[in-house]
C-alpha cells in the first residue's frame, strides 16, 4: 500500500464546507503522482521528458463519510491489476483524525504514449513501481 497525505484547502470545499467530490479525483491523482516519486525523475520525467501518461479510461467509487476544511485526508493506494498496458488502483480516502473511510474509488488508467495518444506495453520501471503496493487479498 502507498500513503499520501492532503491536507484539505479552501478551495477543495463546497457551500456546505465539504470536499465537492470532483475534488477526491485530484486527491487520487496527486497520490499517483507522488507513488511515481519513486522513478528517476518522479511523474514530471515520465510525463513530460519520457511522454508516458497514465489517462483514465475507467472511475467508479463509493462516497461515504465528509471531509471538511481543516481535515487532511489519508489516500491509500493499492494496485489491484496491472495487464500489458493498463493498471487498476484502489484508492481509500481516509480522514486522519479518527480513520473513517470517506471514499473508495477504483480507477483504470491506460499506459500511453502522449505523443500518439495510443495505450503502449507498461515500461519495466514503472511495473516495479506499481509491483510495490498490491491490494491485499
Amino acid at each position: 500500500m502507498f500513503e499520501h497525505r492532503r491536507p484539505v484547502r479552501w478551495n477543495d470545499v463546497d457551500a456546505a464546507g465539504i470536499v465537492y467530490f470532483p475534488r477526491f479525483l485530484d486527491y487520487c491523482h496527486d497520490a499517483i503522482e507522488a507513488m511515481f516519486d519513486a522513478l528517476e525523475g518522479g511523474y514530471p520525467t515520465l510525463t513530460m521528458k519520457r511522454r508516458i501518461g497514465v489517462p483514465t479510461v475507467h472511475l467508479s467509487g463509493d462516497f461515504r463519510s465528509p471531509l471538511a476544511y481543516g481535515d487532511t485526508c489519508l489516500v491509500r493506494v493499492t494496485v489491484r491489476r496491472v495487464g500489458r498496458s493498463s493498471v487498476t488502483f484502489v484508492h481509500r480516502l481516509i480522514r486522519e483524525r479518527d480513520e473513517a473511510l470517506c471514499a473508495e474509488i477504483e480507477h483504470v488508467v491506460a499506459v500511453s504514449d502522449l505523443d500518439a495518444l495510443r495505450a503502449i506495453e507498461i515500461p519495466a520501471d514503472v511495473r516495479a513501481v506499481l509491483a510495490v503496493h498490491p491490494e491485499a487479498i
